[in-house]
């Protein structure tokens, strides 16, 4: 089966950057068999570094696909300004994945994103846009082509960060002064006091987000009706 993991799987499939796609590797080249393949998208800041994962994927076997961007250059160029480089960042890299992915033949998208992840883009959504939205954990893309899954929505940052330790795996840091100073940086650290004083905060998290991570659902059933239909209800409650 082959897939595709964004240093971020296509039944041909792609690796993210961090913990997240160190660990992702690690695990899923034991057992099932797939066909990988990996890329970074390079933003052009002078502290982005992926040379570590080079020497690691190659020792793996693992096709590595090498895409680069002026992102924040392009960002402070645009007409009207960005109201969110991280926004915009996420949208250009997700359109050279993707472009990168259809061009070399895979046809799922594995990302790295984590149960934390899912709950700061459920804030980020609540506060600032009034949706209850998050991450879809599978999905198909709207084109019909690629298939974007997301394995570790289960999974606390810590816990891979943990294993990416102990397993000694390359990982790159977050280095973009533009995500320091994002709302959801301040959104994160919130979530960190709530969770000193309710160590059961993401559990209750999960179970609230379940619903909002299936992929028939698109976060704007709040702003169309009142209140849920009978099998919404019965989903929720679930």
């Amino acid at each position: 089966m082959p897939t595709f993991h964004s240093l971020s799987l296509p039944g041909r499939g792609g690796i993210s950057d961090d913990e997240d796609g160190a660990a992702f590797w690690s695990a899923c080249l034991e057992g099932i068999h797939f066909e990988f393949g990996a890329v970074t998208v390079d933003p052009q800041t002078s502290s982005f570094d992926p040379s570590p994962l080079k020497g690691y994927l190659a020792d793996l076997g693992v096709p590595y696909f090498y895409e680069e961007q002026c992102i924040i250059e392009q960002a402070a160029t645009l007409e009207g300004g960005c109201d969110s480089i991280c926004s915009f960042c996420s949208r250009i890299k997700r359109g050279r994945i993707y472009a990168c992915a259809r061009r070399e033949g895979y046809n799922v998208l594995a990302m790295g994103q984590h149960l934390d992840d899912l709950a700061e883009s459920f804030f980020m959504s609540v506060f600032h846009n009034g949706l209850l939205r998050t991450m879809k954990a599978n999905y198909l893309v709207q084109e019909g082509d690629l298939r974007v899954i997301r394995p570790f929505v289960y999974v606390r940052e810590k816990e891979l960060r943990e294993f990416a330790q102990k397993a000694k795996l390359p990982v790159i840091p977050e280095n973009c002064p533009a995500c320091f100073e994002a709302p959801k940086t301040s959104d994160q650290a919130a979530t960190c006091t709530q969770e000193i004083l309710f160590p059961r905060l993401y559990q209750s998290l999960l179970t609230a987000m379940k619903p909002l991570m299936a992929k028939n659902r698109t976060g704007m059933e709040s702003v169309h009706r009142k209140k849920p239909d009978r099998d919404e209800e019965d989903e929720i409650q679930l």
